[in-house]
């Protein structure tokens, strides 16, 4: 949709959604995530889809929630019930992500951040390019990243997903590669594009209803909790987004300080 922050394109049997909002570093706004979550629906009613690539435009993938949005919200009357139906939104994308008939890939490159290195992780394959950054910085928000949680934890296990999330350090595209986020590091925006060509090209080679068994399948053997799990953390999501350290947390964020709890070592 023009103007949405979110273009749906459909060729050939494939579907591409792609983030245009560049000048925000893609930040997903809640304009855009029922966007999304529109888009989703509309392609799964789609005959004929092969796959589904999710690529953003610009520098970035996706920064995450948009922050001065969420600030916005928080002086607002129903602010709690506005925070629990955006994380609704979000959990319903990331869920129709994971339980979409057909093969999906992310196409990363610069930041993916929270909320979209939570998109990233509901697709079934990730191409990333060198300049990727993958993080969970919530907490030094204030935030918690619970949505993401199940996912993050089914792609990496219990260990290096409290690392990340804990921590909300980043992770460098070579170390995604080695951890299993993503299948590509490739040393620029051309290779990145050439990669993810070939990749999908391979995946066409696929019978599609041989591709669709396939995933039902892997669905049953791994994912069959994941929404169940997401569902249950969308009310610590809101939850945490209505704190007095969520509110803290983003004002620090807006006038570029350090948040009241922070202590150096």
């Amino acid at each position: 949709m023009p103007g949405s922050g979110v273009v749906v394109e459909v060729q050939n049997g494939v579907a591409r959604i792609t983030l245009d909002r560049p000048e925000k570093r893609n930040a997903l706004t809640r304009e855009m995530l029922a966007e999304l979550l529109a888009a989703m629906i509309r392609l799964e009613q789609s005959p004929g889809l092969r796959v589904l690539v999710l690529a953003a435009r610009g520098d970035d993938f996706c920064s995450g929630m948009d922050l001065k949005q969420m600030q916005e919200a928080a002086a607002l009357p129903g602010a709690p019930a506005r925070f629990l139906a955006d994380a609704q939104t979000y959990c319903d994308v990331l869920t129709r992500l994971v339980q979409c008939r057909i093969p999906t890939m992310a196409v990363v490159q610069g930041r993916a951040l929270a909320g979209g290195f939570g998109l990233a992780l509901a697709c079934d394959m990730v191409q990333a390019a060198d300049t990727a950054v993958f993080s969970l910085p919530e907490p030094k928000r204030g935030l918690v990243a619970a949505i993401v949680a199940p996912l993050l934890v089914h792609r990496l296990g219990i260990g290096p997903a409290r690392y990340l999330l804990l921590s909300g350090r980043p992770m460098n595209a070579r170390d995604a590669l080695r951890a299993g986020i993503c299948q590509g590091a490739l040393p620029s925006s051309d290779a990145l594009d050439a990669e993810a060509s070939c990749l999908l090209s391979t995946l066409l080679e696929g019978g599609p209803a041989a591709l669709e068994t396939t995933k039902r399948l892997l669905a049953s053997y791994t994912v069959a909790d994941l929404p169940l799990q997401m569902a249950e953390a969308v009310a610590i999501s809101g939850q945490a987004r209505n704190s007095a350290e969520a509110r803290e947390g983003l004002q620090a964020f807006a006038e570029k300080r350090n948040p009241a709890w922070w202590a150096p070592v």
